[in-house]
């Protein structure tokens, strides 16, 4: 152990003197800030070795807030401590406007500081059913709907407009694309979060996600390092155990990072996962020197910036014992950005026995020094391009660009080509004069609206997304006899208790049209239905797209991406 530790001493300082070097050959004066005029290497060695240990693990953390506005908390660690990175979530993002101005405070308080170093902005913006900045932004169809019209270009655009839409607020960093694999049909976490289950298809438009990202002027950052397909179980709430050996996980879940890997993708982000058959400890991989530098680092050869997943998980913080354990497990298993969805006062004693732990150990001061020196020179690699996302948005001319003019018919057209005809009934599937009964969920409007718009005599039945057990019950004893004076029963299905209501209807005699939204898995042997179409999500773009292929619009001729 001993003559480890001292090897990682040698690398990291080593690399610290690496930088030093360019600073000194480059003859930087002691004036210069983030904004001078010299190459990102020498200048980030430069402003590293100047750093403050403080400044130095400020620089590696990233943040949420709570609320609309950024929080006091966050203002002052921005302010006061250098932080390096926030996140905006959902609830940071009512609307687009507010999200604008957000960005706007935080990125002017970043340039108070001696360094002058710009916050990296983040988000969770997949597509699809994660959308955490909503207002006017595009609600898109999804992976899963990329995966089913079968087209890498659809990929591309795909990540091309929603980054063009948060770049146009500010945000730089996008936690997209999720490139893990759905080896597991009971998983409730990823689901269309996901392209395929065929790690190859996976790799080939999560690399297609990647350019159309970049060519917008937002890093992406695939997720969840080493793989999150192949479980049932949801990391925010517990930490899942993956019972699969080195070669399964090589030949399989590993596979499209190593695509992305080799066309240079910017970030991954390191997932909360057990795999008790690989680490028999049970660490998760977020916090695994095993998966993240030996494997991810050494073996996979990847340069870029590890973001952890939120550090407030569970799958985290259990494992860990405490936040502040679980922040420095986390830098000493090679991650370079920590992400906590949540500020914390600045006495937290994450920060206070990080740093404590920074003036003891040579060998974890020189990890959070590396690390903060991977984050400066990509941002200076960054934020001096052309192409880089606005510090100060322009908030006057948002309306112009959210949504994007260019991707709303890209994103109803992409939708079309991803409708599949699971089961076939007559084409059209429904008729002029037929009475139509529609069931679906109060929280998607647009299953009723689009009908609307096409039937003149229709009726209602409404239920909540995730009913429960209760009202299933009632509905199995009461909607057969509501439904019998209907000629057809159009049903939208998007999770098991809808899956469960719907069955109650195989037996009444009467035409049964299913629209499957988010994951078809559960329909998928429903074969007593008289039509099945998979839309792969509930954006407004897939139930136009869906109700087009009712009515005989087009026929439908996208594939189930799942095997």
């Amino acid at each position: 152990m001993a003559i480890k530790k001292i090897t990682y001493i040698l690398i990291f300082s080593l690399i610290a003197l690496h930088a030093l070097v360019f600073a000194e050959k480059a003859k930087i004066p002691e004036s210069a800030d983030f904004w001078s005029d010299y190459p990102a290497e020498e200048l980030g060695g430069f402003l590293i070795s100047k750093m403050t240990d403080e400044e130095l693990l400020a620089q590696i953390f990233m943040f949420g807030w709570e609320g609309v506005e950024p929080s006091g908390h966050i203002k002052r660690w921005v302010s006061e401590r250098g932080l390096g990175s926030v996140k905006v979530f959902g609830r940071n993002a009512r609307n687009t406007e507010e999200v604008a101005k957000s960005v706007t405070a935080l990125q002017r308080l970043s340039q108070t500081n001696r360094f002058r170093i710009p916050l990296y902005v983040a988000t969770d913006q997949e597509g699809g059913w994660i959308r955490h900045i909503k207002g006017n932004t595009s609600d898109t169809p999804g992976n899963m709907a990329i995966g089913a019209s079968g087209y890498p270009i659809d990929s591309y655009w795909s990540a091309y407009y929603i980054s063009r839409e948060i770049s146009a607020l500010g945000i730089n960093m996008n936690f997209a694309p999720t490139v893990d694999v759905y080896s597991n049909r009971e998983s409730t976490v990823i689901g269309p979060r996901s392209f395929s289950d065929n790690p190859e298809y996976v790799g080939e438009l999560g690399s297609a996600f990647v350019a159309g990202s970049l060519a917008a002027g937002v890093i992406p950052t695939a997720k969840h390092f080493p793989g999150h397909g192949d479980t049932s179980l949801d990391s925010h709430g517990k930490l899942p155990e993956i019972n699969i050996d080195m070669k399964t996980l090589e030949e399989r879940e590993l596979i499209p990072f190593k695509y992305l890997i080799t066309e240079n993708i910017p970030a991954i982000m390191s997932g909360h996962l057990s795999f008790p058959l690989i680490l028999k400890n049970g660490e998760p991989a977020s916090l695994s020197k095993t998966f993240l530098t030996e494997l991810l680092r050494g073996k996979l050869g990847f340069r870029g910036l590890i973001i952890t997943d939120d550090m407030m998980m569970n799958g985290a913080t259990l494992f860990a014992g405490s936040m502040s354990k679980a922040f420095t497990l986390a830098i000493e298993a090679g991650n370079d950005i920590i992400l906590s969805s949540y500020d914390t006062p600045l006495d937290e004693p994450l920060w206070d026995k990080n740093i404590e732990l920074m003036k003891k150990d040579p060998e974890f001061k020189e990890k959070v020094r590396a690390a903060a020196l991977r984050v400066v020179v990509s941002k200076l690699n960054y934020f001096k391009e052309k192409n880089a996302a606005p510090l100060y948005p322009d908030i006057a001319g948002l309306k112009s660009k959210i949504p994007d003019p260019d991707g709303e018919m890209f994103f109803l057209n992409q939708a079309c080509r991803s409708i599949t005809a699971h089961k076939k009934g007559a084409f059209p599937f429904v008729q002029k004069n037929e009475r139509i009964l529609l069931c679906g969920q109060n929280q998607f409007p647009d299953f009723f609206s689009e009908a609307e718009k096409r039937f003149s005599d229709c009726n209602y039945f409404k239920f909540d997304y995730n009913a429960g057990p209760n009202f299933i019950e009632w509905t199995e004893d009461n909607l057969p006899s509501l439904a019998s004076n209907y000629d057809v029963i159009i049903f939208c299905v998007s999770d098991p208790s809808s899956a469960r209501m719907v069955s109650c209807l195989k037996k009444l005699g009467k035409k049964v049209i299913i629209l499957s939204v988010l994951t078809p898995v559960y329909v998928l042997d429903y074969d007593w239905a008289d039509t099945i179409l998979l839309g792969y999500s509930y954006s407004p773009y897939s139930f136009k797209a869906l109700y087009g292929a009712l009515c005989g619009d087009f026929e439908p001729r996208g594939t189930l991406p799942l095997r």
